[in-house]
This record gives structure tokens, C-alpha cells and sequence, in this order.
């Protein structure tokens, strides 16, 4: 592949737009779905066929790369030497199959561990965020996205994860009680194009790589912290509980795991 990020950039994105049109197109047909580890962690055929789509684009772009895919079409990974790229063919996929809308197509792309690029699709918004320190800078379409206000957790909206705020898994009942709020996408997608549009100060939930691997990236050039919910660095071939956040609501947020405190 070149080392031209900002041609990468350009090919990428337009593989991705190419993946919209045929996943919109498959829509409207007849959808299998089938549960992976219970009724509410769904895949579709829909995110299959995506999934080898976009690798197939991949390999042809990049044929030395190895590529992590959600649904298993890539490669078994043990390191992130080299370049990798991570990618989900569907984020949101209970949203995809009862609402039609709120889901994300996302592919992040990292050079010996470090994100290069990233890129966020809200497929019925048809709006691509995309961009990291390779191309300097983060856009949305044509638009390019300033770095979010710097918000306390008082200040802002948090996204989070329902079954961890019910349970009130590492505070999050606490954690919420001190926010202005809380809102819940059902979509890692959509709710990290939040954090970046700065209408929420961030998100935690349960994470696998190809959930974080595109808005890590993003995240992280325009000044958003993401880390493990006690503030270490992500092991990017793992699940995780993820806390996104401002720098200072990261600091108010690992206070009260550090407190361990309740309401």
C-alpha cells in the first residue's frame, strides 16, 4: 500500500460509501438473523456479506495488511505489528434489525499499535466521519470537526451502557448521578460520533476492538481520553470496559472509581 494517507483516506472512505449503497440495498430484501452468544447480541447476513466486502477491498488496497474483522473473515491476530486494520460491518446491529436505523460501518487502521486513521459511517445519516494524525485532521463528509469542549462531568451529557448502569457495574449509577445526564444510542458508532460532535462528554461500556478501533483514532487527535474505566491504556486485541471522556471528566470519572464510592 502507499504510504499517501491522505489516497488511503480517499479509498477508503469510498469503499465505505459503496458498502452503504449495497447494505441499503440488501435492506430491503429478505434479512437472516441469527444470535451469536444470546438474544440480544445478533448478527445478520447482512453484516457477513459487509464484512467480506469490505475486506475484499481491503486486501486489495493493502495486500500485505492484516485485517481483524468482527464476524471472523480476517486474520487470527496476536500482535498489532505491522499494519492492521479493524473493522465492523455493522456496529448497532439490534438497532439495524428492529429500527432500521442508528448503526455505523467502521474501519480503523494502525501502524505497529498506533491509530492512523479512522473512520465512522452513520449509514442512514449518510454522513462519514473520518481522518487521525496520518491526514491531520477529523471531518465530517467535507466539514472539518474542532476539538470537543473540554466539560467536567457536571457540565455534560454522558453516553453509557444500560445493563452496566442497571447493575451499577464500577459506579456507573454514581457516575451518572454526577453528569448532567445520561443518553443511550445502542451503538458504539453512534455513540462516539457523539463524544466527537461534543454532544456528549463521553461513554463507557463493554468494548471489543473492532468497537473502538475507528473512534480511538478520532477520539484521540482531537483531545478525547480513552482508556480502561481505571485510566490504563487499552489492550487493542481484547474486550475492555472503555471509558471515553474529556480530560477532565476522566479525571472526575476515575475519581469516583478511585473513591470507590455509592450515591
Amino acid at each position: 500500500m502507499s504510504e499517501d494517507w491522505q489516497q488511503v483516506a480517499r479509498d477508503v472512505s469510498a469503499l465505505l460509501r459503496e458498502g452503504r449503497r449495497q447494505v441499503i440495498a440488501k435492506m430491503a430484501g429478505p434479512m437472516t438473523v441469527d444470535e451469536k452468544t444470546g438474544r440480544k447480541d445478533l448478527v445478520t447476513n447482512i453484516d457477513k456479506s459487509n464484512e467480506q466486502f469490505l475486506i475484499a477491498g481491503i486486501r486489495n488496497m493493502d495486500p500485505t495488511a492484516k485485517v481483524l474483522g468482527e464476524e471472523g473473515f480476517g486474520d487470527k491476530l496476536t500482535s498489532l505489528d505491522g499494519r492492521v486494520w479493524i473493522v465492523d460491518p455493522i456496529d448497532g446491529t439490534m438497532n439495524f434489525v428492529k429500527q432500521h436505523d442508528n448503526f455505523a460501518m467502521m474501519i480503523g487502521i494502525y501502524q505497529d499499535g498506533e491509530g492512523q486513521l479512522g473512520f465512522i459511517y452513520d449509514v442512514m445519516n449518510d454522513v462519514l466521519y473520518a481522518g487521525g494524525p496520518a491526514v491531520g485532521g477529523v471531518w465530517a463528509n467535507d466539514q472539518q470537526i474542532s476539538a470537543p469542549a473540554n466539560l467536567a462531568l457536571s457540565e455534560g451529557l454522558i453516553g453509557a451502557s444500560a445493563p452496566l448502569v442497571v447493575h451499577d457495574t464500577a459506579h456507573m449509577q454514581k457516575i451518572v448521578h454526577d453528569s448532567a445526564g445520561m443518553r443511550i444510542y445502542g451503538s458504539a458508532g453512534i455513540e462516539m460520533i457523539n463524544v466527537l460532535l461534543g454532544k456528549t462528554l463521553g461513554y463507557i461500556s463493554y468494548l471489543k476492538p473492532w468497537d473502538i478501533a475507528a473512534g480511538q483514532v478520532m477520539l484521540n487527535f482531537l483531545g478525547v481520553r480513552v482508556s480502561t474505566i481505571d485510566g490504563q491504556p487499552l489492550n487493542m486485541l481484547s474486550s475492555n470496559l472503555v471509558l471515553v471522556a474529556t480530560e477532565k471528566a476522566q479525571r472526575d470519572i476515575l475519581q469516583i472509581e478511585e473513591d470507590d464510592v455509592s450515591l
